[in-house]
């Protein structure tokens, strides 16, 4: 079983992960940011539709203020969607603000309403840790899904990324009967396979979502990362690995009753050869990206040197018990699915 350490600190961005932002067009001026959110003088409790407590609260700010912080909201809003064309928040509306209570990194919630349809969407505010940025950033060029986010300063403001969250699609969908449990299991693999490799931690049900699409005949499914706090952290190579999280369990006893140990192999070796081609068509972004991490200190030199000796293990590489950092640590173990490719041909 996983077990992650609760209390992680905040990493400051360094002048290089900056100056990798500046020039992806990731760090932008923004009207407000992360700490003036935080000048709110009064907050309620924020219930679901059954009445539950959501551990987020609705915030209040004081009349003088309001107008202005909500307007500029519409104007992070723009930036993150249209590159900042502000035409777009003609028909906007902010909703509301709330913040959530639960765990140390206190993030903001927006939520934005066309008021033609009615129709509305979220967007985060949140401190801005370079354990979040590199996730972010990894995940952009590695992974199937394109994410979209902007740093400023000390702020840091994520899309939100739509799907069914994937503890209440174990407990609501895992029994239908038009549930694909073979798709279902082989996304499930190549989730792990892509966590693994780049080291994302903390998989658990709770920080990821499911996206179902309507096929010709049956539903695809793609899990997708919502929380990229726990980006190269910990010092065991079983929280970063989901198979391992006992909220997945459900996920897991699934697979085992349709999928053999050969397809498992099979569809591990797909991700990994989807993952290669991703790191030669990234070129110098991702050398760029792994240069500025491998130099950045993310984790503490305990959780280095674990992580390391676990990994040499693993694969049966001393390559990894050369690293000093989390960053020199993801590009050994990126190196080793390039390798990994090669052989395949």
């Amino acid at each position: 079983m996983a077990f992650i350490e609760r209390k992680k600190r905040v990493y400051p961005i360094t002048p290089p992960l900056r100056e990798y932002l500046v020039k992806y067009g990731r760090e932008v001026k923004l009207p407000v940011g992360y700490d003036d959110l935080n000048r709110y003088d009064n907050a309620i409790t924020l219930f679901d539709k059954g009445g539950n407590d959501t551990l987020w609260e609705t915030v209040f700010y004081p009349q003088s203020a309001m107008k202005d912080i909500y307007y500029n909201l519409k104007v992070i809003y723009a930036e993150l969607k249209t590159n900042g064309d502000l035409s777009v928040t003609r028909h906007l509306s902010v909703d509301r603000v709330d913040v959530c209570v639960y765990g140390n990194t206190r993030p903001f919630r927006v939520r934005v309403i066309n008021t033609i349809n009615d129709n509305f969407d979220y967007f985060y505010i949140k401190r801005a840790d370079a354990s979040r940025v590199y996730g972010l950033e990894l995940e952009h060029i590695l992974s199937p899904n394109r994410i979209s986010y902007v740093t400023s300063g000390n702020s840091l403001v994520e899309e939100h990324i739509a799907g069914i969250p994937g503890d209440l699609f174990i407990r609501h969908y895992l029994q239908d009967r038009n549930l694909n449990k073979v798709r279902l299991a082989k996304e499930f693999i190549k989730f792990n396979e892509r966590c693994f490799v780049r080291l994302l931690g903390d998989m658990h049900s709770s920080n990821f979502v499911i996206v179902i699409t309507p096929d010709f005949e049956e539903e695809h499914y793609r899990i997708r990362a919502i929380d990229f706090d726990q980006q190269s952290y910990e010092g065991r190579k079983s929280v970063f690995l989901p198979q391992y999280f006992k909220q997945n369990n459900p996920i897991l006893s699934l697979g085992y009753d349709c999928v053999s140990p050969e397809s498992v192999r099979q569809y591990q070796k797909e991700e990994k050869a989807m993952i290669a081609n991703r790191l030669n068509t990234a070129g110098n972004r991702i050398f760029s990206l792994t240069d500025i991490m491998a130099a950045d200190t993310i984790s503490t030199p305990e959780n280095v040197l674990s992580l390391r000796q676990e990994l040499a293990a693993h694969y049966r590489n001393p390559g990894f018990l050369a690293c000093d950092t989390m960053g020199e640590i993801v590009k050994v173990s990126l190196r080793q699915v390039l390798k990994e490719g090669e052989h395949q041909h």
